[in-house]
């Protein structure tokens, strides 16, 4: 572990050299947050009963922010094109060479990004959510956050073990961008980007449950608000476990076929 460490290190050292540009994304990223939040708004006035599938406005913004948050805390930005540009320009011999496992080497460099942007962002979310603090909602106990803490984690494996699949795709085809933009698209409108999962149809809901996509965002998030309590979110915590270890062997069995037929150009 001691390598892996190493490569941690070297990895929040890399990433702090782009602070600002963490900095300004972060910023930027809470442009479409506002959009958001002022549609709601305009729903809700319009609304009599003050109620929209199950949600108060303030618990509505409470999901927002929390999507923000998560997001912050889990998301892949770069790492499947890197990791796709490696394989292209035969960065990977490297690692082919050497006793390290490319996997566990591009894991401590993602969670090594997620940490930087996240102190980088912390402070213009905080200000935001101080702004917003009538309407956040916090954990109803210290079991819920514990739980939300383990689903946090859970939904930041599964997004990177995805994400290095997808990539994985640069071993057969040259360009993989289409690949991720789909990929992207699909995580977008089915794990609760763009409004709560459980305001659709139950039809909808037991469909998407089906996928990993919920469990991407929109299950932490409704673990931390209390929409997912007792043997629901036990079960909804080993469904997320079930899909991460599915993504980690799809992803080591793509290594492994990749590795099979690549042709090492450059380097």
């Amino acid at each position: 572990m001691q390598k892996y460490r190493h490569i941690l290190g070297i990895g929040l050292q890399n990433n702090l050299t782009y602070r600002v540009n963490f900095l300004f994304r972060a910023l930027f990223g809470l442009i479409p947050l506002m959009a958001q939040l002022s549609v709601w708004r305009t729903i809700y006035a319009g609304k009599a009963s003050g109620d929209v599938g199950g949600y108060s406005y303030g618990q509505m913004v409470s999901y927002y922010l929390l999507v923000v948050i998560v997001d912050m805390l889990t998301a892949v930005y770069e790492d499947d094109w890197q990791i796709a540009a490696d394989i292209k320009d035969g960065n990977i011999s490297q690692f082919l060479l050497k006793p390290i496992n490319f996997i566990g080497y591009r894991l401590s460099l993602f969670f090594a990004g997620r940490l930087v942007y996240s102190c980088v962002a912390f402070l213009p979310v905080a200000v935001f959510i101080l702004v917003q603090n009538q309407y956040f909602s916090w954990p109803a106990d210290g079991a819920t956050f514990g739980c939300f803490i383990i689903a946090l984690g859970l939904t930041a494996l599964l997004q990177f073990f995805m994400s290095f699949a997808m990539a994985m795709l640069a071993f057969w085809v040259t360009e993989v961008s289409t690949f991720i933009f789909i990929l992207y698209a699909f995580e977008y409108l089915a794990s609760g980007h763009l409004f709560p999962l459980d305001i659709l149809k139950p039809g909808m809901q037991h469909l998407l449950a089906c996928t990993p996509f919920p469990y991407q965002l929109y299950f932490p998030v409704s673990v931390y608000l209390g929409k997912v309590t007792g043997a629901a979110l036990l079960n909804g915590l080993l469904a997320q476990t079930g899909w991460v270890v599915a993504a980690w062997l799809g992803a080591v069995w793509m290594w492994r076929r990749g590795i099979k037929q690549y042709s090492a150009v450059g380097g």
